[in-house]
Order: structure tokens, then C-alpha cells, then sequence
């Protein structure tokens, strides 16, 4: 339906208030007339037949009517465009101070948040910068693997950090979630390992209680309990730590590294027995240093994550990165699906998932999507969300998966006999190995069956050096301030071509003026010449622009011709 037009009627009040006030000023008006007086226009008498070279003044007095008009009109232009540009810059100046209003307040936080960038806890530098932090300040270091794929969440910058520090700081493997892989897989990754660093087979407890919580809530009485939440391998890591600080004869700080989610606040707050740290399923929860006293010997150092390095292949990426999965685009998400989907066994996917054989990505998801009823609206298969909660399942630790550890073992170039003897000194290996396999037993394992066979990509590259880190949003901003200094460049201009064009105009008005005084005074000498005038006063001819249009005469001589 087409909208109707406003009415015009206006109430009886308003229309009789403005009918007074149209009264009110014609009578002003006629009253200012009358005080002024009337006067008649003056009849030009012309130029008598007696006068000489009557018809060269004519065609001159002709030319001279002809030059006013045109100039009349030229100034009639020139005020208009004045009038014009006046119009846009106030228009200009009223729209600049709107908009200095409206983004008065998103300019302030732009401007702290370019001043504050170095303090911005979010950002990959300040990453660094703890993690960099905890590394120092640690006696002794634990590089947290997922028991999954440990090889792939191994960070070989990391470690050759920590081994050619000198001094006596020290390196431990600590290989948490073992309840995710069968038995077998477990025991070949501990054997693997240990030759390189000693290694701590752990399960943190899932869950636990908040320091300011006493029980807990309905919601989270729902929570499946069938799965332990118990802590298996706290008392060996901590008889470890506490062995080593008795060898120093000093309180040590214990320092927890690693990729994202995997379980290092977890594996603090199942040390301590409270939850003294945040967890959660979304990427990079941990942003700063965190001090836990543990007891009076050991204090832990909660540490953000590593930063993947952008130069890892898609796996790595999807599976390491910081970035959060909400903010990435749908691009990056399926990408890394693909990458991961790529690495299993097709078979066991569709057995884990209960779907029937897709062809690519795109339809893996969207029968996923559909299996679980996640569907827009339409009944179209909500494919970007399936994707995201693919890689929440596949990074926490719902879906139950297992690499196999290198056929042959070939430390890296930084780890050498001499390293490997430096890191191991100082522990009990024998007691290690002898409380791994009292942890082995205690748990329950997934069969090799139900569990998805995976081919790790190998170690993962982290950027430690705040330097090397590559911030996307820095780039984005400067390309906004780049853009507004070009757009306030454009403005100047516009104003100085404005003011150029209006000094060219006012010299062309100043120029006919010119040629028209030129002109007027020889017509002045002519009729001066063969003109008699009772009035001598009036030798002078004058030349008004605002005159009404009766006034303005070629001639007005005023004389009495004899």
C-alpha cells in the first residue's frame, strides 16, 4: 500500500495568526511608502535630430545598454554560485560536527586502544611477552602434550629455549588426557618419549570446584558423571617437583607451557585441588602470568599459549591456533575440517559419526548438520556452525583419537646425548617409570576400535620472540588512519579550487567594469559637446546595478535643449 501524503491543513489558530502577520507587514509595508514619498521616473527626452552624428551616439548608447545587461547578469551568476558554495560549507561544517558527536566516542577508544596496544591482553605480543615471562622465571619447565597427537602439540623452538638456557633449568613432558587413546598407543608414547625428556603419564580431574563455590548448582548437577573426574598422575608429578627441590636446597617455580587446550590451567587446579585457574573449551582462556601456590616448596606459573606459527600446514593450524573459532571466518574453519578429515580413516569417521559416504568436506558437514538437526531456517543445513562445533569436539576432549609414535627415533639437531643426559639428571627415572605404570592401570581406555587412528603432521612451529609476531589488526588499522588522512587531503583541495575559482571570477567582473568606465567616457564628452544642460551639476553620468528597471536608462540627460 502507497503511503499518503502529509495534509496541509492547518488548525484555525495558526492560519489566522499568520493571515495577521501578512497584514501586519503589508502595512508596514504601504506605511515606509508613504513616508519616502512617490517620485515620478524622469522621461529621457533623448537625443534631438539637431545634434550631429546622431546615429554613431545611438548604435554606441545600444552597445553600452547591450554591455550592462551582460555584466548585470555576469554578477547575478557569480552571487548565485557564492551563495552556492557558502551553502555547501556550512552543509559541510554541520555534517563534520554531526559526525564529530556521533564518533566522538568510538574515536576516544580508538585512540586508547592505539595507545594501549602494547597493554592489550588479547593481542599475540602480549602472548609472547608472558609466555616469554614464565620460561625465565622457571626452575623447572612442563611442556603439557595431548596424549592424542603428542608429537604434534611438541614445539621445538620452545624446547631448544629451555635447553640452551644454561643454568639448571629443566624440561618435563607431561602427556595428560591418556583416558582419550587405548592402553597400547599410551604405552608406546611413554617408551617413545622418555628417551628424550622424563615424561609424566596425567589426567586432570574434568570437574572442580570453584574456590567460591561450596556445591553445586542444579544446571551443573546434570553435568554427566559417568566418566571419572578424579586426578591420576597429580602424586607423581608432585613427588617429582618436590625431589628436585630438595636436590636445589630452595623453593622452586614450576612454569606450564603449551599449544591451546591442551589442559594446562587443568592440570594447576588438579595439583592444587581447587580451581585456583580459569578453564574452559574456547581457545587462549589463560592471557597473563598466574602465580598458584602449590605448597611451601612449589609455586606453578599458569603461562598463556604458544603461538602457531602461520607457516604450519593446515593441520597444525586447526588444531594450534590461537585464534577463536567464534571470530574466524567460515573459509578458515572449513579448512581446517578438511585438513583433519584428511588425516583420519574415512571408514572410522562415518562409523564415529553414523553418516553414509560423502564425497568432500562440504558434504560431511551438511549430512552432519542434518543427523544433528542443526538447520537454518528453510530447513538448509546450518554447515559454518556444524563446522565450528567440529573443532570445539575435536580440540577438547570429547572425540577419542590416537597417532602412533615415529617408527624410528630421531631426536631433533638441539637435542643431543649430552642435552638429553643434562635434563634427565636430577629425577629418579626409575621411580617415574615404576608410578606411569601404576597411572596406566588405574584408568579405563577406549578400545583401538572405537578410537579414530590419526596421522600426526609432526612437531608444530610456536613464535616465542615477540617480534616475529605478525598482528593482522595492526595492519587494518593503518590502513583506516591512511584513508582518512587522504580523505582530509581532499577536502583541502576542494576548498583551495573554491577559492581559486572565486578570486578568477571577481578579477573578470573588475576587468568589465573596467571597459565599461572606458567606454562611458567618451559618450560623456560627446554629449557634453553638442548637449546644453540648465543643471551644470549634472556632467557626471552614474551608473547604478540596483536600480529598478524603469530607472535604468541608456541616457538620462535631465537637459532643456534651446
Amino acid at each position: 500500500a502507497e503511503l499518503r501524503k502529509a495534509s496541509k491543513r492547518l488548525t484555525c489558530h495558526k492560519r489566522y495568526k499568520i493571515q495577521k502577520k501578512i497584514r501586519e507587514h503589508h502595512r508596514k509595508v504601504r506605511k515606509e511608502a508613504k513616508k519616502r514619498g512617490r517620485k515620478k521616473p524622469k522621461k529621457d527626452p533623448g537625443v534631438p535630430s539637431t545634434a550631429p552624428f546622431k546615429e554613431e551616439l545611438l548604435r554606441e548608447a545600444e552597445q553600452r545598454k547591450q554591455r550592462l545587461e551582460e555584466l548585470k547578469q555576469k554578477q547575478k551568476l557569480n552571487r548565485q554560485k557564492e551563495h552556492e558554495k557558502k551553502r555547501k560549507l556550512e552543509a559541510k561544517k554541520n555534517a563534520a560536527k554531526i559526525k564529530e558527536k556521533a564518533e566522538g566516542k568510538e574515536s576516544s577508544s580508538k585512540s586508547k586502544a592505539k595507545t594501549n596496544k602494547l597493554l592489550d591482553k588479547n593481542s599475540k605480543k602480549s602472548f609472547c611477552r608472558e609466555l616469554k615471562k614464565v620460561i625465565e622465571a622457571s626452575d623447572v619447565v612442563l611442556e603439557v602434550l595431548d596424549a592424542r597427537d603428542p608429537m604434534g602439540c611438541r614445539c621445538p623452538q620452545l624446547e631448544q629455549a629451555v635447553t640452551c638456557s644454561g643454568g639448571d633449568k629443566k624440561l618435563l613432558l607431561v602427556l595428560n588426557k591418556i583416558d582419550l587413546v587405548p592402553k597400547e598407543n599410551l604405552e608406546k608414547w611413554l617408551n617413545y618419549l622418555k628417551k628424550e625428556f622424563p615424561t609424566v603419564a596425567f589426567k586432570s580431574a574434568t570437574l572442580m570446584k570453584d574456590r567460591t563455590m561450596e556445591q553445586f548448582t542444579k544446571r551443573r548437577a546434570r553435568v554427566d558423571l559417568s566418566r571419572t573426574t578424579e586426578c591420576f598422575g597429580s602424586k607423581c608429578l608432585l613427588k617429582l617437583l618436590q625431589e628436585h627441590s630438595k636436590t636445589q636446597n630452595k623453593a622452586i617455580q614450576v612454569g606450564v607451557v603449551g599449544f591451546p587446550n591442551v589442559g594446562k590451567s587443568s592440570i594447576i587446579n588438579s595439583l592444587k585441588g581447587v580451581r585456583a585457574c580459569n578453564v574452559g573449551l574456547t581457545r587462549g582462556v589463560t592471557k597473563s602470568m598466574q602465580i598458584v601456590h602449590i605448597d611451601k616448596q612449589t609455586k606453578m606459573l599458569d603461562s598463556p599459549s604458544i603461538i602457531a606459527d602461520p607457516s604450519n600446514n593446515a593441520l597444525a593450524l586447526a588444531l594450534r591456533s590461537i585464534i577463536d573459532i567464534e571470530e574466524s571466518g567460515i573459509a578458515e574453519v572449513l579448512e581446517g575440517v578438511a585438513a583433519i578429515l584428511n588425516h583420519c580413516s574415512k571408514q572410522q569417521v562415518m562409523m564415529h559419526y553414523s553418516i553414509p559416504d560423502f564425497r568432500n568436506t562440504e558434504e560431511f558437514l551438511t549430512l552432519l548438520a542434518q543427523k544433528r538437526g542443526m538447520l537454518k531456517k528453510g530447513g538448509v543445513p546450518d554447515v559454518e556452525n556444524i563446522a565450528k562445533l567440529l573443532l570445539c569436539d575435536w580440540t577438547g576432549a570429547k572425540i577419542s583419537y590416537h597417532s602412533q609414535p615415529p617408527g624410528s627415533q630421531r631426536p631433533p639437531p638441539y637435542l643431543t646425548e649430552d642435552k638429553i643426559a643434562e635434563m634427565q639428571e636430577c629425577f629418579n627415572l626409575k621411580n617415574l617409570e615404576e608410578e606411569n605404570n601404576t597411572t596406566v592401570q588405574a584408568l579405563k581406555y577406549p578400545s583401538p576400535a572405537s578410537s579414530i587412528i590419526f596421522q600426526s603432521a609432526g612437531m608444530a612451529n610456536g613464535t616465542i620472540e615477540e617480534n616475529k609476531v605478525i598482528e593482522v589488526a595492526s595492519e587494518g588499522e593503518n590502513l583506516e588512519t591512511s584513508d582518512e588522512e587522504e580523505e582530509e587531503e581532499e577536502d583541502f583541495t576542494e576548498s583551495d579550487d573554491d577559492q581559486h575559482n572565486v578570486e578568477e571570477e571577481e578579477k573578470d567582473v573588475k576587468e568589465v567594469n573596467q571597459v565599461s568606465s572606458a567606454l562611458a567616457l567618451p559618450l560623456v564628452s560627446l554629449t557634453h559637446d553638442f548637449l546644453f544642460s540648465e543643471s551644470k551639476h549634472s556632467n557626471s553620468l552614474s551608473f547604478s546595478l540596483d536600480k529598478t528597471a524603469d530607472e535604468d536608462d541608456a541616457y538620462d540627460f535631465n537637459t532643456d535643449y534651446v
